[in-house]
């Protein structure tokens, strides 16, 4: 039984995630809300359980697999300016491959931006956060959760990619295959986008020990 809050907030985050965004259920949610009534609801309900499932972590027996050490944190806040590039460079960007895009009409294939290089910057952001924070915390409850993160990202990039190809048929490839091809351009919104990077990274160091008890610096 002491695990059985874990496992639970583990099953609702999957659950979550998985069923109001299905094709029937998301179309029935739309009519009943409204979209921007349901990016709301959805939002609140990812946000309360990501904190139920971040808590359930905490309070699971502690099983201990390998020992900290400071090094582990320099590794971590070496990925972490990885992570806040991706971030930085997809957030409010049209992106018609993923989940999230603001203003998807208005892509420009010639001008991708990261999206050249990636189709879901937001979910590999994830994916390597989760890798990443899986070193520092050895043990296994974090290691699940974690791993839970990782899994949920790789999966849903084959999940949207099967998604997206059905309603765009044909457009998906080529459109992907014109981003693909685009010339990579510097522009000042992407310095100021740059800028943007440096900020959450440094606003995430500050933030981490008021949020989770625990500084990211060795």
């Amino acid at each position: 039984m002491a695990w059985a809050e874990f496992v639970g907030a583990i099953a609702a985050f999957f659950l979550s995630h998985s069923i109001p965004v299905r094709p029937p259920i998301r179309r029935m949610l739309d009519r009943s809300l409204g979209s921007r009534g349901f990016t709301l609801a959805y939002s609140a309900l990812s946000l309360g359980v990501l904190a139920w499932l971040i808590g359930a972590t905490g309070r699971a027996p502690y099983v201990s697999l390998w020992s900290w050490a400071p090094w582990q944190n320099y590794v971590v806040l070496a990925v972490m300016v990885v992570v806040c590039l991706l971030l930085a460079f997809s957030i409010g960007k049209p992106n018609p491959f993923s989940f999230g895009g603001a203003r998807n009409d208005r892509f420009d294939p010639n001008a991708p931006g990261i999206v050249r290089f990636f189709r879901h910057p937001f979910l590999i952001a994830l994916c390597i956060w989760a890798f990443a924070h899986v070193l520092p915390n050895g043990d296994l409850a974090h290691v699940l959760l974690f791993s839970v993160f990782a899994a949920f990202a790789v999966a849903g990039q084959t999940i949207i990619d099967r998604r997206k190809q059905r309603q765009m048929g044909s457009a998906w490839s080529h459109l992907w295959m014109q981003a693909r091809a685009a010339q990579i351009t510097i522009s000042a919104r992407s310095l100021v986008r740059l800028a943007a990077a440096l900020l959450l990274y440094l606003m995430l160091i500050w933030l981490h020990p008021l949020l989770f008890g625990v500084s990211p610096l060795p």
